[in-house]
């Protein structure tokens, strides 16, 4: 008997499937490399393994798709596993808004610091300072508070979870301790920017010693690690904007 909860899993699944198809990651028909047999390949670990891909899409069949396969799918294809495995947060681990920037109204405070991703990586913005240089403010119904930047995204790097051409919302990390694996920060360093999912590199003594940076998009996209010194700057990617 399938429990209630495999049921909801599998809802989730249906809603993550039409989500990667609409943004172009997966096409049923496609030949090269993601088509319905090369998503049964990744996940299933047989490309003739696509009937069983389609029976879980498929709400009156009774088959169902089960944790593991869910936890390889968020692997695979940069899903937030709270959100298929336990339906909490959103299906790319960030809030999405829609359709773009709005300027404030009249008496609403614009609290969130609009640049580009090049003035960024050089600006002087520093730990709980933000100083405007070349920067427009906006503000986000529902996204309150200070430390608050946003830049659009160049590249494909953190595909399908972010898009090129969108637009990222991040929070200032008040301290490295606070970083949570498997979400996703902005990392400034020496003039640089970089938008991965961060796991902490430590020393033998528990110490933070460098970040390892991981794109979505790991395909095209190999890791790499960035020493952490006084310069280092995180912030927490909270809401992205997206043209649909």
């Amino acid at each position: 008997m399938i429990t209630p909860d495999r049921i909801l899993l599998n809802e989730r699944f249906i809603k993550v499937f039409t989500l990667l198809e609409e943004r172009g990651v997966i096409k049923k028909n496609d030949r090269d490399g993601k088509g319905m047999k090369d998503f049964a390949e990744r996940i299933l670990g047989n490309k003739g393994y696509g009937h069983i891909v389609r029976a879980f899409l498929n709400p009156d069949d009774k088959r169902v798709i089960d944790y593991h396969h869910a936890r390889l799918i968020c692997q695979e294809y940069g899903i937030n596993e709270k959100y298929l495995l336990e339906g909490k947060g959103a299906p790319f681990g960030i809030e999405l808004t829609t359709p773009g920037l709005h300027l404030p109204d009249a008496g609403t405070k614009a609290n969130i610091l609009y640049t580009t991703v090049e003035a960024f990586a050089g600006s002087t913005l520093g730990q709980g300072s933000f100083e405007r240089e070349e920067f427009d403010s906006f503000s986000i119904p529902g996204v309150s508070g200070t430390g608050l930047v946003a830049f659009p995204i160049k590249g494909n790097s953190m595909e399908p979870v972010i898009q090129n051409g969108d637009i990222v919302v991040c929070r200032e990390v008040n301290s490295i301790n606070n970083i949570k694996e498997n979400e996703i920060y902005a990392i400034k360093a020496n003039g640089s920017l970089w938008v991965k999912y961060i796991k902490k590199m430590t020393d033998s003594s528990g110490r933070v010693t460098h970040l390892k940076l991981i794109s979505a998009n790991h395909f095209e996209h190999d890791p790499f690690e960035e020493e952490v010194n006084e310069f280092t700057r995180i912030y927490k990617v909270i809401r992205k904007i997206s043209e649909i």
